[in-house]
């Protein structure tokens, strides 16, 4: 079952995302790894900044993924996407993703390590497309709030609703 996560998540979205981040440990640069991968007090001002939540709740086993959306100027970000070790490739993600794609009436934008190739490939089986690197870097500037190592070891995928706006514009411009 899909549902918005509350304040009462918070523990489980955080050891949620902890646990399926130790996949990036050894693959993304050392100088961007963090032990915890995401801090408390990260995700509290991910939330604080506007991120919203849905979980998977498997039975029997409480939330096991989780997904967050963020809407920023004219876009709407997906954030931080993570499902638990032991429940991944099961479908959890997809049908997070899927939820949240239905409920978006502008464009989807998506960033990632570049060297998670299971992440891009998992977004461009739904329908994404990564942007060129001189987009790519504009983008992490305007939309995420990151320091500019990860602007240099991330990739933007885009969704279909991005690649049909005017050339060099926004959708809303």
């Amino acid at each position: 079952m899909i549902r918005r996560c509350t304040a009462e998540d918070f523990e489980r979205i955080l050891a949620i995302i902890n646990d399926a981040a130790e996949a990036y440990r050894g693959i993304i640069p050392d100088d961007r790894w963090n032990d915890p991968y995401m801090p408390a007090g990260e995700l509290a001002d991910e939330i604080a900044a506007g991120i919203e939540f849905d979980g998977y709740e498997a039975e029997g086993a409480g939330l096991v993924g989780v997904m967050g959306i963020q809407p920023v100027e004219d876009v709407t970000l997906i954030r931080h996407a993570y499902v638990a070790t032991g429940c991944q490739r099961s479908g959890i993600g997809a049908a997070l993703l899927e939820g949240l794609l239905a409920r978006q009436d502008r464009p989807v934008l998506i960033g990632t390590w570049a060297a998670a190739e299971w992440a891009i490939a998992f977004y461009r089986r739904h329908g994404f497309e990564t942007v060129p690197a001189a987009e790519k870097s504009r983008l992490l500037r305007r939309y995420w709030t990151v320091p500019e190592r990860q602007i240099e070891t991330s990739v933007v995928l885009a969704d279909a609703r991005w690649r049909a706006r005017p050339a060099g514009g926004s959708v809303r411009d």
